[in-house]
């Protein structure tokens, strides 16, 4: 009986993993400071109904906070300078269904200062269209109250965000591969969309605060490269939400 449930356990498990690709981390991104390869601005490549997918995600984790990391995560500015004990990734969110993720390292747990990577894998039956995508992660700092005591550990909750997997049926997939791009980001007065090709049959582009509410619109006939006006806004994150014929596509972007 012990057998047939041990036989039973390791056969949902590897249905479970059907797909999933050990990954091994970039040696290009070992001289960064810090970062996600591919960043939200290149995405995720494109997948297709009922089609296996498998891409990898490459990181680096930083050692400290950082004033640069603090603009681009803010929950963390009141951690600037601490040293950053581990990092570890909590979720994948926004996945397609049947679509999951395996780290490099079974916990998905990582030191300061080291490399580590992750494989998005599966097959959905999804309907087509655009699943935006975010990675979770708790970062766990050491905070020194008292100089000369041992650090004490905080952990703080954020996620990296902007991502979107583009889903489409066999004939439709090649007009949303091209990535759409935000220029320059962070931005000041203005930014500039391309990518838009006339394929995507693409209706509208918006511009959207960190709430979610919209802070520009404007419908596309026949411009393929817009560009929008942000004088009148307000510093902050942002995302650029176009819509076409197979989804949405949503990029980050930050006015400084």
């Amino acid at each position: 009986m012990k057998l047939l449930l041990l036989s039973l356990t390791f056969a949902v498990f590897t249905a479970n993993n059907l797909g999933a690709q050990s990954c091994t981390p970039g040696s290009n991104f070992a001289d960064s400071t810090y970062g996600v390869w591919p960043s939200p601005a290149t995405n995720f490549p494109a997948a297709l109904v009922s089609v296996p997918y498998t891409t990898d995600v490459n990181f680096k984790v930083p050692s400290t906070i950082t004033d640069e990391i603090a603009a681009v995560i803010p929950e963390a500015a009141m951690l600037v300078g601490a040293p950053i004990q581990s990092f570890k990734i909590t979720n994948v969110s926004g996945l397609p269904a049947g679509f999951s993720y395996v780290c490099n390292i079974s916990s998905c747990e990582y030191l300061g200062g080291s490399n580590g990577c992750a494989n998005i894998y599966g097959t959905s039956v999804a309907p087509a269209g655009s699943y935006p995508a975010a990675i979770e992660f708790d970062i766990t700092v050491l905070i020194s109250l008292f100089p000369g005591l041992p650090g004490v550990p905080i952990t703080q909750s954020t996620s990296f965000d902007g991502y979107s997997i583009e889903l489409g049926n066999a004939g439709t997939i090649e007009q949303i591969i091209a990535p759409i791009t935000v220029s320059p980001n962070p931005a000041n007065n203005e930014i500039k969309i391309e990518g838009i090709t006339a394929s995507m049959k693409a209706k509208q582009i918006s511009i959207l605060n960190i709430e979610g509410k919209v802070v520009a619109v404007r419908e596309i006939k026949d411009v393929l490269n817009t560009t929008f006006d942000l004088s009148a806004v307000k510093a902050g994150i942002y995302f650029v939400n176009v819509s076409h014929a197979s989804g949405n596509k949503t990029v980050k972007f930050i006015k400084q």
